[in-house]
């Protein structure tokens, strides 16, 4: 088994990854929840029939009296209606303030599930058990729980560590082609951000099979890198930020496509290329060698390099832009391959310089 420790204080937990995992959560849970008895699961309808029967005999088995609350699979899962059932069930339930909830599934599960845990009876402990590799890379780590507004992605949220993160990389072979794709633009954000070495690798490894081959040292590359930012800028007001980069044009291609049409790997794949191009164009990053790489790798895992965006969504996304303060937001760009450079702008200035490519 890998593990990794956040360092948080009172807020520390553990990430451990191995395969087979998925059999032992309940002894696991039982280590950092020894008061919990119910376990409130929360899955989607995905998840349920492939891995709720094994989840749920594993928490028996260790004492624990589990209900699986199962929701539709989608982004539109993640709203108020669903959040407000998913309270009212835990409480039908007997959910109690020493019990916990579980996330059993991809990033939408972790983020309903997580946010109903830090509100239900003004919070109880949360556990994750992520599914998909962009969950078990990314969205599961680091405490940023949220449901969707009609305004946009992630509006109403708060940060809510979990007490265990359990990733069992066995569960990535049920994924179809385009959800693994899904992670993998997270994972070479990744490689782009902060560790040329990992970028370089994904291009000598631009295939599933060959990520699969390599998949623990992959999921531990990654989590290591959130690790060190989430322990430096825990509430995402300074370094945290990097992690964002292709996410501010790639929130107005999920918005575009009124978060159907692209998924959320494709739209920070494109996202990260516009960057890059930006960077590039407005002289913070030293050369352009890296984008032609970037491309090519996106290219063999079958993610999109550019995104049609009509100019109003643009707009509305980099308003909307949570790196945003008041007329200024920070751009993500890199100074080079393996080096993020947060780049404070007005938005009049992002926007202007994004017309040439999405404007009118």
């Amino acid at each position: 088994m890998k593990k990794l420790h956040i360092h948080l204080g009172e807020r520390s937990y553990d990430i451990h990854i191995a395969s087979g995992l998925l059999d032992r959560v309940g002894e696991e849970i039982e280590k950092v929840c020894p008061k919990a008895r119910r376990l409130a699961v929360v899955t989607d309808t995905n998840v349920d029939p492939l891995y709720s029967e094994r989840v749920t005999k594993s928490m028996e088995a260790a004492g624990f009296y589990p209900a699986v609350f199962t929701a539709p699979a989608g982004e539109g899962t993640k709203c108020a209606t669903h959040l407000a059932a998913l309270w009212e069930g835990m409480m039908d339930f007997g959910l109690t303030r020493t019990d916990a909830v579980v996330a059993l599934g991809g990033g939408v599960v972790g983020d309903l599930a997580g946010f109903a845990a830090a509100t239900l009876l003004r919070g109880v402990d949360f556990i994750q058990i992520p599914t998909t590799l962009l969950a078990q890379v990314d969205s599961s780590v680091g405490g940023k729980v949220a449901i969707d507004l009609a305004h946009g992605k992630n509006l109403a949220g708060c940060f809510w560590q979990p007490k265990v993160v359990l990733m069992d990389p066995d569960v990535l072979g049920t994924l179809d082609d385009k959800t693994f794709s899904d992670g993998m633009a997270e994972v070479i954000k990744y490689g782009c951000i902060a560790d040329k070495d990992f970028f370089d690798f994904l291009c000598a490894h631009p295939s599933r099979q060959e990520i699969m081959a390599n998949i623990e040292h992959v999921l531990y590359t990654c989590c290591d890198i959130k690790r060190s930012v989430v322990e430096e800028d825990e509430r995402d007001t300074g370094k945290r930020m990097i992690l964002n980069f292709g996410h501010t044009v790639g929130h107005a291609f999920e918005l575009a496509g009124n978060y159907e049409t692209w998924t959320h790997g494709q739209a920070v794949a494109a996202g990260m290329c516009t960057a890059l191009q930006l960077g590039f164009g407005l002289g913070v990053m030293e050369n352009d060698e890296g984008i032609p790489a970037l491309m090519e790798l996106l290219k063999a895992l079958g993610l999109p390099t550019h995104i049609d965006c009509d100019w109003e969504t643009m707009v509305k996304a980099i308003g909307l832009d949570k790196k945003g303060e008041g007329k200024d937001i920070t751009m993500i760009f890199l100074k080079k391959m393996g080096q993020a450079q947060p780049t404070k702008m007005s938005k009049e200035a992002v926007l202007q310089n994004l017309e040439a490519i999405y404007g009118r």
